[in-house]
């Protein structure tokens, strides 16, 4: 009984379609912590995944960076940036590429793939993923190296679906959290 419930639990998790639960816009809110300083310092902004030409998405994000300046009180200015989230043989999991190419991580919401990391020279950034809801998910990033000491934690929620109004329906969720656990 045990490996059948497994077994179910693991075709809803495939079943899950990232791509189709990503797309639209998504409120930010990103805590930013240097370990090495102490610093504290937020980001608060709209994530925007629209579809590309190659059946993968267009991650782009901008807001408002709030970070202590070296002389004494608060930097406040905008930011954003721009990743690829290309299709793998799974539909529960995207490939994220910088806009030239470059690889950057894979993004699930499964279990057993829900963390990864980069290497940017000399430091290691590790990601992990989690699926809160049909209307929020949130990932961090804990950060490594020689140069950096980071811990990095974003939280993003659904913004009403133009047109739809703020009751629409999210796509179909397998279970409380999506994925069928």
């Amino acid at each position: 009984m045990n490996f059948q419930r497994q077994d179910a639990e693991q075709n809803k998790a495939q079943d899950f379609d990232l791509r189709a639960y990503l797309l639209g816009s998504w409120s930010v809110k990103r805590t930013l912590w240097d370990r090495s300083s102490d610093a504290h310092g937020t980001f608060t902004g709209v994530v925007r995944f629209s579809p590309d030409d190659d059946g993968g998405l267009q991650f782009h994000e901008e807001g408002t960076m709030r970070w202590p300046a070296p002389a004494g009180g608060t930097f406040t200015g905008t930011a954003s940036r721009d990743y690829m989230l290309h299709p793998t043989a799974a539909s529960d999991s995207l490939d994220m590429t910088f806009p030239d190419g470059r690889p950057f991580h894979r993004m699930s919401f499964r279990a057993e793939s829900s963390h990864d990391e980069h290497w940017c020279d000399p430091d290691t950034y590790r990601v992990t993923y989690a699926l809160r809801g049909p209307d929020e998910f949130s990932y961090s990033w804990d950060v490594h190296g020689p140069r950096k000491n980071q811990l990095l934690e974003s939280v993003l929620h659904r913004l009403p679906r133009d047109g739809t109004g703020p009751d629409a329906p999210a796509p179909d969720m397998a279970g409380s959290n999506g994925l069928g656990s």
